[in-house]
């Protein structure tokens, strides 16, 4: 693995794990809100994270890039929060921040990495020869 892959692997694996512990931290101590059981904040906002962890941790180029379609609820969530939740503004933009550096590290790295394995998809002219 060179350099820059590894560069992007550890970027997407500390920023993940940072939203995946503030997520739990800012749902489950930081919220005034008490309206949600327990449950709930734990299927809505830590178990999609923990569902590709295996896989990036294990450094499979196919699961960091099906790992930003989950990313993506997250981001979408902190851009929300950050127009609409005055109270906790800074947690939100916090999630962005977090959301995002995974999101690049992760691309990065899936493509990188991809490549040094000789992975991807064919171009159509090459399927029809």
């Amino acid at each position: 693995m060179n350099p820059q892959t590894r560069f992007f692997r550890v970027l997407a694996l500390c920023s993940y794990l940072t939203l995946l512990a503030f997520s739990i931290l800012w749902h489950f101590v930081l919220t005034t809100e008490g309206q949600y059981s327990w449950l709930f904040l734990f299927l809505m906002w830590v178990l999609p994270l923990l569902l590709p962890l295996p896989g990036l941790i294990k450094g499979q180029p196919y699961t960091h890039a099906w790992a930003n379609f989950i990313l993506m609820f997250y981001l979408l969530h902190g851009l929300t929060g950050v127009y609409a939740l005055e109270q906790e503004y800074w947690y939100a933009a916090i999630e962005v921040v977090l959301a995002t550096l995974a999101f690049i590290g992760c691309s990065f790295f899936a493509r990188l990495r991809g490549r040094e394995l000789g992975l991807g998809l064919k171009k159509a002219k090459q399927n029809n020869q």
